[in-house]
């Protein structure tokens, strides 16, 4: 036989492989009943008991689909079945499991398409390890910018922790994560720093600045921007509205999604008060109220409605935000926080489940002054992309909860900065002078990067920071004449590195920092203005332990996503720097660093071992 292409000749090969794979497949079924079941002159001559003949007679009856396998009879088999049509034929002979058999292994070879019953191929195959299904948004690292060209770098801050805690969660299981799943701003940010407290909420937080050679590389500097919010007491904190929206799903009854979950709003249920309502919305294949607004201070009636809760069916997890708007627009409190804390892993599979019309109706409730706080529980199909871009749109934050001391750091110590929000669209702007700085790099923030002309316009959405929270954002800056520039200069491009528009000369500047902002119930922003000045660079070991262990987290965050500008800095590296750092630490979450550190070393160690021996 001629072929037309290669590809026809191999799905005529295929094919004869299908047939031949089958028919024997059926031949060894018939091998094992002739050597498993008695003779037939036996079967014929042995009197059918009572119980048999009932049992038959309850078959009769039965439609095709459901009746049990019949008894495999002798099948002579000389030669395999030349056709799709004979394999069933023959087969079909010797019971529908053997037919069954037949055409899964026919199509399965042959390529075709087919669409088994549930549990058909369960017999075939079984999974060596659970299927992960977990999403992670790709993002590529922020580059190396001339200032020459590019001397303008503006984002949005952004307070969210859930990459920090589901990293942990992950080396603590025993393997790295996957480098999308690192975002590198809210490792940096899940700490807290030292930072200047601010005097009074009109002014709501604080700026803090430093420079000073930067750890990988000793010819480039690390430009330290550090936000300190207004601090709230607890008992000062506005009265709350709160909506707990819990998927109560078949996905979430694993002992770290649904058991977890209610564990964690007990907590947070213990610190709210009688001027503070919850009010209680679940969704799996549909949605329901399971508890009206109630006083915080009704504990027994709050923490009973979370006992009854039990997961099971599918997702509809877009049902579910509609009616916990509605439920926090009905209890509305006009001067207190307004808020839906949304407990889910974010495998939403039934009604809305576009991304983008999830995300945009999130947006549109935002509007009437309700926030959105997303918690990300369990593994396996967790939505870090959905929960954190929901978080995001919904003027609120988002943290993923490994475990009981997560949900208390973030329910109860945190409490404050989780559900207060002290400011809005907050943005940050720097410019580089280009007679001081060459290149730049931001380290993070890949995806909360503005246009420069986004920065003064009101219009333009930006985070939000809760009471008492700490920002920190870290720039990688290469002065001019420095060995460390990765950018060749144009052979024919314009010297603009002395030059500035009003040929004013500022050498002592390296930076003009620019922080906007508005109040919480603010559409105006105002606008903060600092200078960063050269004289103020330091030699790392003068660098404050702030300074140290931010960049220590943000090298281990690079390490994770590849390390691509570390140059040789390694963990070894990250750990000494993290120590130097570790500074005053009342509830052990740097320590807690060090030894993930410790962890990624040894896992990396292993994973280039096992690659080598490929």
């Amino acid at each position: 036989m001629k072929y037309s292409t290669p590809t026809d000749c191999f799905r005529h090969w295929l094919h004869k492989l299908a047939l031949v794979l089958a028919g024997a497949l059926v031949a060894l079924m018939a091998c094992t009943t002739q050597t498993e079941q008695p003779g037939k002159s036996q079967a014929l001559t042995t009197p059918p008991s009572e119980d048999t003949k009932a049992e038959q007679s309850s078959n009769a009856n039965l439609p095709p689909e459901a009746a049990p396998p019949q008894v495999l009879e002798d099948m002579p088999v000389s030669v395999a079945p030349s056709s799709r049509d004979e394999i069933m034929v023959t087969a079909r002979k010797h019971g529908r499991t053997m037919q069954e058999n037949a055409s899964v292994l026919y199509d399965a070879a042959a390529g075709s398409t087919f669409a088994p019953h549930p549990g058909q191929l369960d017999h075939l195959r079984m999974p060596s390890e659970p299927i992960n299904r977990e999403n992670y948004a790709h993002l590529d690292s922020n580059p190396v910018r001339l200032v020459s060209e590019d001397p303008v770098s503006t984002f949005s801050i952004d307070v969210d922790t859930g990459s920090y805690a589901n990293v942990r969660r992950m080396l603590n299981d025993g393997y790295l994560p996957p480098q999308d799943a690192v975002r590198v701003e809210e490792l940096i940010n899940y700490f807290s720093y030292e930072y200047d407290v601010p005097k009074n909420s009109r002014t709501p937080f604080s700026i803090n600045m430093e420079v000073a050679q930067t750890p990988w590389n000793p010819d480039t500097h690390l430009l330290q921007v550090g936000l300190k919010g207004f601090e709230v007491e607890a008992a000062n904190r506005p009265d709350a509205n709160l909506v707990f929206l819990i998927d109560v799903s078949g996905s979430m009854q694993d002992p770290d999604k649904l058991p977890l979950l209610k564990n964690a709003f007990r907590l947070l249920t213990n610190q709210l008060g009688a001027d503070d309502s919850i009010s209680m919305v679940v969704y799996a294949g549909a949605t329901g109220i399971i508890l009206e607004p109630t006083p915080g201070n009704q504990k027994a009636r709050i923490m009973n409605a979370l006992d009854q809760l039990s997961a099971g069916g599918r997702t509809n997890g877009a049902a579910g935000i509609n009616l916990a708007y509605q439920m926090a627009e009905q209890g509305f409190k006009a001067d207190g926080i307004n808020r839906v804390i949304l407990a889910t892993d974010g495998d939403f599979n039934v009604g809305t489940v576009n991304f983008e019309a999830l995300v945009d109706m999130v947006e549109e409730r935002r509007k009437k002054g309700i926030s959105l706080t997303t918690l990300g529980f369990g593994t396996g199909n967790y939505n870090d992309h959905l929960m954190e871009q929901l978080a995001d749109e919904g003027n609120g934050n988002y943290a993923y909860i490994d475990g009981l001391n997560e949900a208390r750091k973030v329910l109860v110590e945190e409490l404050s900065s989780t559900l207060q929000t002290i400011a809005k669209d907050v943005k940050i702007q720097v410019e580089f002078n280009p007679a001081v700085v060459a290149e730049y790099r931001l380290i993070g923030y890949e995806n909360r990067m503005l246009r420069r002309e986004d920065f003064n316009n009101d219009k333009i959405d930006a985070g939000e920071i809760g009471a008492g929270h700490t920002v920190t954002a870290l720039y990688e800056v290469s002065l001019v004449g420095s060995n460390s520039q990765r950018i060749d200069p144009l052979r024919y491009g314009e010297d603009k590195a002395r030059t500035l528009a009003n040929g004013e000369r500022r050498q002592d500047e390296l930076a003009f920092v620019r922080l906007r902002f508005k109040q919480p119930d603010g559409d105006v922003s105002t606008l903060i203005e600092q200078a960063v000045h050269r004289n103020e660079i330091v030699n790392l070991d003068s660098a404050s332990p702030e300074l140290a262990f931010a960049g220590a987290v943000a090298a281990f965050g690079q390490a994770l996503r590849g390390g691509e500008y570390l140059e040789d800095f390694g963990y070894e590296g990250i750990r000494k720097l993290a120590v130097k750092g570790r500074a005053n630490d009342p509830h052990g979450y740097r320590g807690e660093f060090i030894s993930l550190v410790d962890l990624a070393d040894s896992l990396s160690v292993q994973t280039n071992d096992r690659v080598a021996a490929r």
